[in-house]
């Protein structure tokens, strides 16, 4: 009995691929890049009956594609408001084994004893649940937030005008989880730093 199997997912993404990916061999090798490299091995171990090794550098170039989305997501968090600085964006990765595979990116922002961060994530866990407070105003305001739109996107908004502390959630094509969370900083400073973010270019990521 074969030890490995490679699952049904993988051999759907593993025929595509080879239609898709094919072509590319006769490029020369410098041409390539890491995942292109990776996927024509998957190919070549597959024809050959390794699906173990098949099945794990699919896995592994799916992983370098999610660390090349993160890298491209990054350049959507907004460079700081007028008077703030940005400190160096951050991206995270995850692997299929944690909650299915996902991209994390965040920027913080400070400005004198006030601060602001931005965290984007795709595949995110809690999204149904966003989701549905953004779609039923009762849920919304039982978490203690309201609805607000921000550039043609529904966000639940929370703030606590006595600690100037607050946090917006937005979801995006029904498939990124934005956040944005203040600290000793006014409502319109939190709305301001959401407003920044490029909505139409993280949709289509």
């Amino acid at each position: 009995m074969e030890k490995y199997m490679i699952s049904s997912r993988s051999v759907l993404l593993l025929i595509v691929l080879t239609v898709c990916y094919l072509p590319i061999q006769g490029i020369a090798a410098e041409d390539k890049d890491d995942v292109l490299t990776t996927i024509d091995e998957a190919v070549k171990q597959y024809k050959a009956g390794d699906f173990a090794g098949a099945a794990s550098n699919l896995d592994y170039a799916s992983q370098l594609v999610r660390q090349k989305k993160s890298e491209r997501m990054k350049d959507l968090l907004p460079e700081p408001l007028v008077g703030w600085q940005g400190k160096a964006a951050n991206a995270q990765a995850l692997g299929t084994a944690v909650f299915g595979g996902g991209v994390t990116v965040s920027r913080d922002y400070t400005k004198g004893d006030g601060s602001v961060s931005i965290e984007i994530v795709s595949d995110s866990p809690v999204l149904q649940s966003v989701m549905m407070m953004l779609n039923n105003p009762m849920f919304a305001g039982a978490s203690g937030g309201s609805l607000k739109t921000i550039k043609g996107q529904r966000a639940i908004v929370k703030y606590n005008d006595e600690a100037h502390s607050g946090d917006i959630n937005i979801v995006v094509a029904d498939r990124f989880m934005v956040t944005v969370k203040g600290n000793r900083v006014d409502q319109k400073t939190l709305i301001g730093y959401a407003e920044a973010i490029d909505f139409v270019s993280l949709a289509k990521n």
